[in-house]
């Protein structure tokens, strides 16, 4: 695949915590707000969850001199093993959904979990998905850190 033909975002990561605990850390706005942005702050009292199908979700991403909200809608939950949700940001046009975020979590039977992510919606240049698949990436290094502190 061509760089100019990415159409979306693919992570696979294996980590140190049972499936209950990683799907809680996805869908708990306390255990969300820590891993979600990185390094970035999100403010707990900036995260809404209606963790259920045809829920809203939103929050905001706090770094100095500006703020970057996110939002979207819960299409499918399965606790604890997959999610499936809209992602939008404050630049994407309010007549698309957004992207569809896809979250599979596989029990591997000894405390660990595999976590798939897909992103995919067409939404975005090669360019900026290149740079929300980095995002991802420095996003789910803080998950690994939050997960071994609770």
């Amino acid at each position: 695949m061509t760089e100019s033909a990415r159409e979306g975002i693919d992570i696979t990561r294996i980590l140190d915590a049972p499936r209950k605990q990683v799907f809680e850390a996805w869908t708990t706005p306390e255990h969300f707000a820590p891993w979600y942005g990185g390094d970035a702050e999100v403010p707990l009292d900036r995260v809404s969850m209606d963790v259920r199908p045809g829920g809203a979700w939103s929050l905001v991403i706090v770094v100095p001199g500006t703020e970057m909200p996110f939002h979207g809608v819960y299409r499918e939950v399965v606790a604890p093993e997959r999610l499936v949700f809209t992602l939008k940001d404050a630049t994407a046009p309010a007549d698309i959904e957004g992207e569809t975020v896809t979250v599979t979590l596989t029990d591997r039977g000894d405390k660990t979990t595999e976590m798939v992510f897909r992103q995919r919606g067409g939404n975005l240049t090669a360019e900026q998905y290149a740079a929300a698949e980095d995002g991802w990436e420095a996003f789910f290094d803080a998950l690994v850190n939050r997960l071994a502190a609770i």
